[in-house]
């Protein structure tokens, strides 16, 4: 076959957020694909790459090695090039999540129950009675169109539920930005307009007294006080402080390093939950007093120190009897054994062990701490997620209407008002009086 290749000049206006309009100049190699004769485009940013695009298919079409690998690329295999970059990124759990996610984007989907679709996607066996609806996988990504995206939400937010096809979407675009820049592909635009999808419910967090309570707990409490106290003044993850070792605190700097994770097995994984997640936590005089005692009596598993909480064993029946223990502190254990306790002993509302978290974050953010600060203890890239997921209210309203009140009665040109039934003043003398109405 015949196969003529061109290079060509685009240009188009776009207009950034900003609204100011710019030009953009884009190169492109127009050719015919041999093995299915379909119209195929490849776009650069540099004449150069453009070019030398064109020499390497005509060079690849005369020796016959052309491939058509690149513009031939699936969705599926998309999504598979992209979990693999993020293979070494994540922990295993974190990849597990997103194995089944992008499981929605290639399909096939089940339509079934929920457990249906679960075993299925174990198995690979379908019922006999049950429905099979191809999904995204199949299609070439060059082929792929904005409208395909948006039947595809559509259809698994109709068989499945709206935040299931949100949270698919996300990876979707991140397997096709990825395809774009390692493939040199174009991509479609992703949706907009598909509608709100499930509100992620807030956690819930006991208020500042409740945790000072708790606190003073964890103070007379020798043996597991440091346990469920750590959370409340560090903002970590359940995993975190799991995986925490003595090789991690430096008494010295008075800073703790979170540079792993405990995953469900119990093993450990030399990866946090992102690139962000690694990072120093300074400890405040409680929290570094209470470890420094811990750290005394803290079991050992061998010839010398290993995690910072580890599985405790029976607990001495008399002053100064050793701790026995130091084998692995499962998060269920930590969950029943450790932390639930306490809260049924103080009478207080009973949150997990992730929402000490959300107690962290957001009483941080209710004492003035700028965001930038608590996204970075908190190991958040980016400080729109310790936002939009982790700030909670700790105060009333009422704090906010005073504070609303001061500032409008500060305003240069008012006076303050007197306080109710006082008397003696008259408008020329300092009586606030509302401004007039004036239509």
């Amino acid at each position: 076959m015949s196969v003529g290749i061109s290079v060509t000049k685009r240009q188009r206006k776009r207009q950034l957020k900003s609204g100011a309009a710019i030009l953009q100049t884009r190169y492109v190699v127009n050719f015919q694909e041999p093995q299915t004769g379909q119209r195929k485009q490849l776009f650069f940013e540099r004449h150069r790459d453009a070019v030398a695009k064109r020499d390497e298919l005509l060079s690849s079409l005369a020796t016959g090695t052309y491939s058509a690998t690149r513009s031939e690329l699936t969705v599926a295999q998309a999504v598979e090039h992209w979990l693999e970059s993020r293979r070494t990124q994540v922990k295993a759990g974190t990849l597990r999540s997103y194995q089944q996610a992008v499981g929605y984007v290639v399909g096939p989907l089940l339509i079934g129950t929920r457990l249906q679709r679960h075993a299925f996607a174990r198995t690979g066996v379908k019922p006999v009675s049950g429905e099979l609806i191809e999904m995204l996988g199949p299609r070439p990504v060059a082929e792929l169109t904005t409208a395909d995206i948006r039947q595809w939400h559509a259809t698994l937010t109709a068989q499945v539920s709206s935040y299931t096809a949100h949270v698919a979407k996300k990876f979707l675009r991140a397997a096709l930005s990825l395809a774009a820049e390692d493939f040199n592909l174009r991509v479609p635009s992703m949706p907009s307009h598909l509608g709100r999808g499930r509100a992620r419910p807030r956690k819930a967090i006991i208020t500042a007294a409740e945790v000072s309570r708790l606190l003073r707990a964890a103070l007379e409490d020798e043996h597991k006080g440091v346990y469920y106290a750590f959370p409340f003044l560090t903002g970590v993850r359940p995993s975190e402080q799991l995986a925490l070792s003595w090789d991690d605190i430096d008494f010295d700097a008075g800073t703790i390093r979170i540079q792993r994770m405990q995953e469900q097995d119990g093993s450990v994984t030399e990866l946090t939950k992102t690139a962000a997640g690694t990072r120093d936590i300074p400890m405040s005089r409680v929290l570094s007093d209470m470890i420094v005692r811990w750290r005394a009596i803290c079991p050992r598993p061998g010839t010398g120190l290993d995690r910072v909480f580890p599985r405790l064993g029976r607990l001495p029946a008399l002053p100064g009897e050793p701790l026995r223990g130091g084998g692995v502190l499962s998060y269920a254990n930590f969950r029943k054994s450790y932390w639930q306790p306490i809260f049924v002993s103080l009478g207080l509302p009973y949150v997990t062990p992730h929402s000490a978290r959300h107690t962290f974050i957001s009483t941080l953010q209710a004492q003035g701490i700028e965001v930038g600060l608590v996204a970075k203890l908190a190991g958040h890239a980016n400080a729109n997620v310790t936002l939009g997921h982790y700030t909670q209210a700790v105060r009333g309203g009422e704090v906010a209407v005073a504070a609303l009140e001061g500032a409008y009665l500060a305003a240069p040109g008012t006076s303050q008002p007197k306080a109710s039934g006082d008397t003696g003043a008259g408008a020329g003398e300092g009586a606030w009086i509302a401004p007039r109405e004036d239509g």
